[in-house]
């Protein structure tokens, strides 16, 4: 099963996911890592800090670039 890396872009920051997280398809990482954004976002909504600006960075194992999920875009504000 192959490993995807979730980095997040922050303007000029980039971290790097040292884990990664073993997924069937390219898919299913881009649905984990809208989940994972809303969760972050909402939990900054609680601690009363910004809430958009970050972006996912879906990577495989050899660096290839699967997509990108912005925070903005996973959540709804309509």
């Amino acid at each position: 099963m192959p490993k995807y890396f979730f980095h997040i872009r922050r303007n000029d920051v980039f971290e790097e996911d040292p884990e990664g997280i073993d997924l069937a398809t390219p898919e299913l990482a881009f649905e984990e890592a809208t989940a994972a954004a809303r969760e972050i976002v909402a939990e900054r909504i609680r601690m009363g800090n910004r809430a958009n600006g970050d972006t996912f960075e879906i990577m495989t194992e050899d660096g290839s670039l699967v997509a990108t999920v912005s925070f903005r875009s996973a959540i709804r504000l309509d």
